[in-house]
């Protein structure tokens, strides 16, 4: 049941439009003029307030600046129309011309109140947003996180090109995102796009549009105008897209192919990867002159296990969204659970570690989670094995040696899990470093 407010000097008028509102289903307050409505329980409390705009007193406008946040439909006769225009640029929800078809009024009220229930689904949905992607402050107060936030603000609100590199898992597109919102564009589209997740045949069309059936269909670019384009994995981008790319970033105009407009697109470029592009250059699988257009400024993010007590705070952090999100109780990491979670080397990093607390949640029976239901396996980081080697080893090289000295005795989900990432994306990895599945005998 919504509650209306009616601001009407004409007692009979007033009285006719809350009989009539009130069998629509609302609940209906009425005032004679502006002065009275004050002097009642206020504005502030209604869903939408309806008035006169021509009353004894303040005019019914100035209900625009006492209740900003409740939406206002003007009541007006012919001649006064403009001046209702007028109220709508200075924030009314609509207007209605005396005399009007009650119909009429119904409609434009049930529009009005349709349309604010939905600015406040969407706010709402903004906070759980916010409150899942905390860009405005990420998690964190080691000195190597307190150096990525201090970057963020110092280069989010230039235009300037970012590349984020670090391991898988670090969380490069939560830092993509804080870029954006802190950014002037941080109203416009935020774009995010997995050069790795689209086969390379169709990164062009999807990048950059193609033309079908004597029509052009936009690509990511398109759909990004105005805002930011984040191209993660970006080391995957084949050469004929990178070229594509190097002219958007030089500024470089579109040909008629790529939509017909011919100007450069507005866009700012955010790209991440988790490879060694300069090796990728040497070994000419990217473009030198891509790869220091993309670098105009670099973010490294740190690995979760060069980042302390971050972990525990994460961790907490992870186990309220987790719980919230699986709708359980209140839940508290024990603290046999909090000294493994901490001892543990994490070489799947944040990911990992968000999966491990989403699988304690689900399997969790009572209100403490045991370091059983985080599943996590030491023998990953033991000495002499994986947790020696990640720093020796490329990402590559740290893959090719823990899946060969594992696969005989881990399942291939396992394998995932312990390495933080997907089946799928484990499945994609032995693919391009050579590992097929050896099967059992």
């Amino acid at each position: 049941m919504h509650q209306l407010l009616i601001i009407e000097d004409e007692p009979v008028i007033r009285g006719a439009l809350r009989r009539l509102l009130e069998r629509q289903g609302h609940q209906v307050s009425e005032a004679e003029s502006v002065e009275a409505a004050r002097a009642g329980d206020g504005l502030a409390g209604f869903d939408l307030i309806i008035t006169d705009l021509r009353l004894p007193g303040e005019p019914g406008s100035s209900v625009l600046q006492l209740a900003p946040e409740v939406p206002v439909i003007i009541m007006t006769s012919y001649a006064s129309v403009a001046s209702a225009v007028e109220a709508m640029k200075s924030g009314a929800a609509d207007y209605i011309a005396k005399p009007f078809d009650h119909d009429e009024l119904v409609m434009l009220v049930d529009k009005v109140l349709r349309e604010k229930q939905k600015e406040r689904r969407v706010a709402a949905l903004q906070t759980d947003v916010d409150h899942a992607y905390p860009v405005a402050g990420m998690i964190g107060k080691s000195a190597a996180m307190s150096e990525v936030c201090n970057r963020i603000h110092k280069v989010a609100p230039t235009e300037a090109t970012v590349l984020i590199i670090g391991e898988s898992g670090t969380g490069k597109e939560l830092v993509a995102r804080a870029l954006h919102k802190h950014s002037r564009r941080c109203d416009a589209p935020f774009v995010a796009f997995n050069c790795a997740a689209v086969p390379e045949q169709s990164i062009e069309a999807e990048l950059f549009g193609q033309h079908q059936s004597e029509r052009f269909r936009p690509g990511l670019v398109q759909i990004a105008e105005g805002g930011t384009l984040f191209m993660d994995e970006i080391g995957e981008l084949p050469m004929a897209a990178q070229a594509r790319l190097l002219r958007i970033l030089q500024g470089g105009e579109h040909d008629a192919d790529d939509g017909g407009s011919g100007l450069a697109p507005n866009v700012r470029i955010l790209a991440a990867t988790h490879r060694d592009l300069r090796k990728l250059v040497q070994q000419n699988a990217f473009r030198s002159d891509l790869y220091f257009r993309l670098r105009v400024v670099e973010l490294a993010l740190p690995p979760l296990r060069e980042r302390g007590d971050d972990v525990i705070e994460l961790s907490v952090f992870l186990l309220d969204k987790a719980r919230k999100q699986l709708g359980r109780p209140p839940l508290t990491l024990g603290r046999e659970a909090l000294e493994a979670i901490r001892r543990y080397h994490w070489p799947g990093n944040v990911r990992e570690l968000s999966n491990a607390i989403e699988r304690a949640v689900i399997l969790c029976e009572g209100d403490i989670i045991n370091p059983d239901l985080l599943a996590i396996d030491h023998r990953v980081t033991s000495a002499g094995t994986a947790a020696d080697l990640t720093d020796k080893l490329s990402l590559e090289e740290y893959f090719r040696v823990f899946v060969l000295e594992h696969q005989d005795r881990m399942t291939e989900t396992q394998l995932a899990h312990a390495l933080g990432i997907s089946r799928k994306t484990l499945w994609e990895r032995r693919q391009r470093f050579g590992l097929p599945r050896t099967k059992k005998r």
